[in-house]
């Protein structure tokens, strides 16, 4: 079934009337139509409205009803997932040759905000699906685009992206798990680590060292390996601090062969097959921890005016007043820096400085945001009966994963030395 056909017959949101309207591919203007002729504009076109508010009806209806029980009882939110999918919130940067709805990352940005708003443990693992296809997109040939993209949207599936190690996260380069050629073939040996759906993919996306004596940035190589190829054990499900619906585990690959056509570009890209694919993730990891902040300023701005002391609502007081202001800002501005990260993509930029800079803001953004709710709450924040204690076990990820914030900080260092260059 085609993508626009299962929208259609999954809902009647406003945005399935809109797909019958205008083809998918217009749905990938990358700013408001306003923003092509007149300048700059901060308005969202009908098309972007309307994934925005299929989005925000699924988090409300689908989402936010049952994210306490996914966070308790840690199980794989399946039915959400199948729901999402179904509804053509998954995957939705594979390109329409493929089967997909080939969004921009404006409008990803827009669906990936709405869907953390309700849980970012669920959003997580929508999330890693295009995590572990950016690569893909980035580098892969047409028949492996054709194989592996395509089956994502013909069933839902997931699939994870294996880079991180247990002696190598944020260094990139100083992974051990090795490929060597033998024949035709290539086999991996090595283990990854914090490999989010790593229990429940179809297929991995893994980097590996290929040629030891290269420099770091020329020695690696990107494979796409099937879960189900032999000499792939996996881990125990970790038990983490927040987004524990998340299924979070170690991959070890033992002597797994691998055929030629599933590398990635060409032997020795891998590093920058990887990095490339930050461009496209960074901007919507980003968007999730700016629906997290948003959840947290809405619940505690709501609490606020409900919670009494001193006579007067505590939103009156001066002190929490200026609280939530400080929260607001916090919002705002980084939603803002995620759609230029995600805009300068979509005009066919270098995004990698906007990108860092959205994923640094806005992961502060979340933890602050969530940290500023629970104080709001008192004493009920530090409960579990409050939904903010929540939003602060699952913000604090926001700052690790997908490059740390002193890592996006590096990064955009290196750019300001190049601004500024004297």
């Amino acid at each position: 079934m085609s993508f626009l056909a299962r929208r259609v017959a999954a809902g009647s949101s406003r945005a399935v009337l809109n797909s019958s309207k205008a083809s998918l591919a217009n749905a990938t203007r990358s700013f408001a139509s306003a923003a092509e002729h007149n300048g700059v504009s901060f308005g969202l076109n009908e098309d972007q409205e309307a994934y925005r508010d299929l989005a925000r009806k699924f988090a409300r209806e689908e989402i936010i009803p049952v994210a306490k029980h996914y966070d308790q009882t840690m199980e794989y939110p399946v039915p959400v997932l199948k729901k999402g999918w179904e509804l053509g919130l998954m995957n939705t940067h594979i390109p329409e040759e493929y089967g997909g709805p080939g969004l921009g990352l404006v409008e990803c940005a827009l669906i990936s905000e709405e869907l953390a708003y309700g849980c970012s443990g669920i959003q997580t693992a929508m999330e890693a699906n295009g995590l572990a296809e950016a690569p893909l997109i980035v580098a892969a040939s047409h028949e492996t685009k054709q194989k592996y993209l395509g089956r994502m949207t013909e069933e839902p599936l997931m699939a994870a992206y294996c880079v991180t190690e247990p002696g190598a996260g944020s260094d990139v380069a100083g992974i051990a798990t090795k490929a060597e050629k033998q024949g035709d073939k290539w086999v991996i040996n090595g283990t990854k680590m914090w490999i989010t759906n790593g229990g429940k993919a179809n297929w991995y996306f893994v980097l590996a060292k290929t040629d030891p004596n290269a420099k770091a940035a020329k020695s690696m190589t990107g494979f796409v390996v099937d879960a189900d190829t032999p000499g792939i054990h996996i881990g125990k499900k970790e038990i983490n601090m927040g987004q524990r619906c998340s299924d979070t585990r170690q991959i070890t690959f033992e002597n797994v062969v691998v055929p030629e056509e599933n590398v990635l570009g060409k032997p020795g890209d891998g590093f920058k097959t990887a990095m490339g694919a930050f461009d496209i993730t960074r901007p919507l990891v980003a968007a999730g921890a700016v629906g997290l902040a948003q959840r947290a300023l809405y619940e505690a701005a709501t609490y606020a005016q409900e919670r009494k002391t001193m006579g007067k609502p505590i939103i009156e007081h001066q002190a929490i007043s200026f609280l939530l202001a400080e929260m607001q800002m916090a919002v705002e501005a980084s939603r803002n820096m995620v759609w230029k990260s995600c805009w300068a993509k979509d005009q066919g930029q270098r995004n990698s400085f906007w990108a860092s800079m959205a994923k640094c803001m806005a992961s502060q953004a979340a933890t602050a945001n969530a940290n500023g709710a629970v104080q709001v709450y008192g004493g009920m924040g530090f409960n579990t009966e409050s939904p903010v204690e929540k939003l602060l076990r699952d913000s604090r990820i926001f700052e690790i994963y997908e490059g740390t914030t002193q890592i996006q900080k590096l990064i955009i260092g290196r750019h300001i030395q190049e601004l500024y260059k004297v």
